[in-house]
């Protein structure tokens, strides 16, 4: 009897060891499926997130191309006035310079 009894406290102790490998397993299990599934979520998020500053940034970039086509346009017109000014003010002193120019040069100085 004490045979029999030493040999179902054998039998119970690997019972026991055996549900505390299936515990430990399922918890493993468990706690990978969880890890997977916060990376999932993670990369989600991270997803979102990039998508939210690419957006952001795309409007920023848009605005500022925006504003710089207009300036250049702008200073195209801005250019263009001053190059018709000079070209006007430089039409009506020519005579001058030209009446100055011929001056000192045949004027002669002792």
């Amino acid at each position: 009897m004490e045979a029999n009894r030493g040999q179902n406290g054998i039998q119970l102790l690997l019972a026991a060891e055996q549900e505390a490998q299936r515990i430990v397993a399922s918890a493993r299990d468990a706690k990978m499926a969880r890890l997977k599934q916060a990376k999932e979520e993670a990369e989600k998020d991270i997803a979102e997130f990039r998508a939210h500053m690419e957006a952001a940034f795309q409007r920023k970039l848009a605005e500022s191309s925006g504003d710089s086509g207009a300036n250049v346009k702008r200073l195209e017109q801005e250019t263009d006035a001053k190059i018709v000014h000079l070209k006007t003010e430089g039409a009506r002193i020519s005579h001058d310079v030209v009446h100055m120019l011929l001056k000192h040069v045949t004027t002669v100085k002792n």
